[in-house]
């Protein structure tokens, strides 16, 4: 009885990864299909008022989303969580009467634990950090997608453009959060194995959003990140990854090739741990100038890196490797 009730838990593990990855890779080409098969069918009237009150809805992606706690506490998410697994550390109190603009590193294949930890209740985010609202921050192309847009904003999932992010960061009383993977997509072409390479030197949008709206950054370190897919080979130089920075910009999503267990799409089973730091106070200035964004900038890098250096050894990083810094 006890090995078919293990076995039945690591079935449904593999289901709730399975629907995942669909849902991330898959389920918005269904819901264009869907929508297109209704409007030839006799359901055309459905689809037509659906599609004038998407017109009137257009701007929910970029101002807080739509978001549903039910939805965010699905079981399904627990057996999500439980197939790596993966946990949420936090590290310091979080005053919920500010707003926070959290940097998540590294960005990894499919920002796993991001939406573990801050698009669903699995970890605890709630319990952890009560009287704040996570916001994940996503390519704004994915809003246009009718239908796939509402069901990703359920779960907390906005839109990643600057009007987005300052309607999340002015909230006046505080208790947002806008959850940015600050190495964008490029950085997921680097997201292999035991990689420790962060996009970071040049990335100071971020930095400067906070100052604006006098946000606090909080930086976040999701240890085994990288570890859950392999990719086929694209050294800097590569043609392989030349093509991918080319299609890039045109596509605004960046196509790494990448497999997990037995050559398919599951992730391997391997933790992730996503460490949550100290805020660091930004002192708003509607026009922060380039000296207190470059300030501001290497302090988050230097609270980031003193993150990730206390806890690697506790969740599997030797000590002698570090974090490389482009």
């Amino acid at each position: 009885m006890h090995a078919s009730s293990s076995r039945l838990r690591r079935c449904l593990q593999v289901f709730a990864v399975l629907q995942w990855v669909f849902s991330f890779l898959g389920l918005a080409q269904v819901c264009l299909a869907a929508l297109l098969l209704a409007f030839l069918s006799r359901a055309w009237i459905l689809v037509l008022l659906y599609l004038v009150w998407l017109y009137g809805d257009r701007d929910t992606p970029q101002a807080g989303g739509r978001r549903l706690d039910w939805v965010r506490r699905w079981a399904i998410w627990r057996h999500f969580r439980d197939y790596f697994p993966m946990s949420l550390i936090k590290t310091a109190e979080l005053d919920p009467s500010h707003n926070y603009l959290f940097g998540f590193h590294p960005h990894g294949v499919l920002v796993t634990g991001a939406f573990g930890s801050f698009c669903t209740e699995a970890t605890g985010f709630s319990r952890l950090f009560p009287g704040l609202q996570p916001h994940l921050l996503m390519l704004p192309c994915w809003f246009y997608l009718p239908l796939f847009r509402d069901y990703i904003m359920c779960a907390g999932l906005v839109s990643s453009n600057k009007a987005s992010v300052a309607h999340l960061l002015s909230r006046p009383g505080g208790g947002q959060v806008a959850v940015l993977a600050v190495g964008g997509p490029l950085e997921a072409l680097e997201a292999k194995p035991g990689a420790l390479s962060l996009r970071i030197r040049n990335q100071k949008g971020f930095v400067k959003l906070a100052l604006e709206h006098g946000a606090s950054l909080v930086p976040v370190f999701s240890f085994g990140e990288n570890d859950l897919f392999q990719q086929f080979p694209n050294p800097p130089g590569s043609w392989v990854r030349r093509v991918q920075e080319t299609l890039q910009p045109l596509l605004t999503v960046a196509l790494p090739l990448f497999h997990g267990r037995l050559g398919l799409l599951l992730p391997f089973r391997k933790p992730i741990h996503t460490v949550v730091g100290a805020p660091i106070p930004a002192r708003r200035s509607p026009r922060p100038s380039r000296a207190e964004v470059d300030a501001l900038h290497a302090l988050y890098v230097e609270r980031l890196t003193q993150l990730f250096e206390e806890h690697k050894e506790r969740y599997g990083v030797p000590a002698d490797r570090h974090l490389v810094l482009t």
